[in-house]
């Protein structure tokens, strides 16, 4: 894989371990990085982030191949896997912190997400408006090390086995086609 060739994406949809683990399923997908982005101090710790004061969202940063997924098939997983209805929470986890979020690294980002929005509003995709916010993206804090990776090293943790053994069963049940051959 040519990394030159390589784009980002960096989403917010509640617990940075939930959404790492859909998109790390998806061909195409060469990394995915949990962290924070859209705050207002530098180098946040998780300590900080978790108490809803520093503005930051729960994010990942992905690195993908646009010519094997588009953005466009990242943001529809991304919709497909949280609730874009609820502000400022996602199930349990309530703040800030855990808001839905695309955060934009050029203006055609922009603008695909604008579309899907629109489209998915249109088809009323859901029962209640999308709150997801569109912002350009800022600087990503990747979060500690602990919190790489964390649901497959710790797919017995109750949280994992029923708040994203979920989203895993619904990404493999709709997206089976973009699905990576290992998982």
């Amino acid at each position: 894989m040519d990394k030159e060739k390589l784009e980002k994406a960096t989403l917010a949809g509640g617990c940075f371990w939930c959404t790492e683990a859909v998109f790390q399923r998806l061909e195409g997908v060469e990394n995915v990085i949990s962290g924070f982005t859209g705050g207002t101090i530098k180098n946040p710790a998780y300590r900080e982030i978790i108490t809803g004061r520093t503005g930051h969202a729960e994010a990942v940063q992905i690195d993908f191949d646009p010519e094997v997924i588009k953005f466009e098939e990242l943001l529809l997983v991304f919709f497909a896997t949280h609730d874009p209805t609820t502000l400022n929470k996602q199930q349990n986890d309530i703040g800030t912190q855990y808001r839905s979020g695309i955060f934009y690294h050029d203006e055609k980002q922009r603008q695909t997400a604008e579309k899907i929005i629109t489209l998915l509003e249109q088809e009323k995709s859901f029962e209640d408006p999308i709150v997801t916010e569109i912002t350009e993206v800022s600087a990503f804090y990747p979060a500690e090390a602990e919190h790489q990776d964390f649901y497959n090293q710790h797919r017995q943790q109750p949280y994992c086995q029923y708040i994203i053994d979920p989203k895993i069963t619904k990404l493999k049940k709709l997206f089976q086609d973009k699905l990576k051959q290992r998982n």
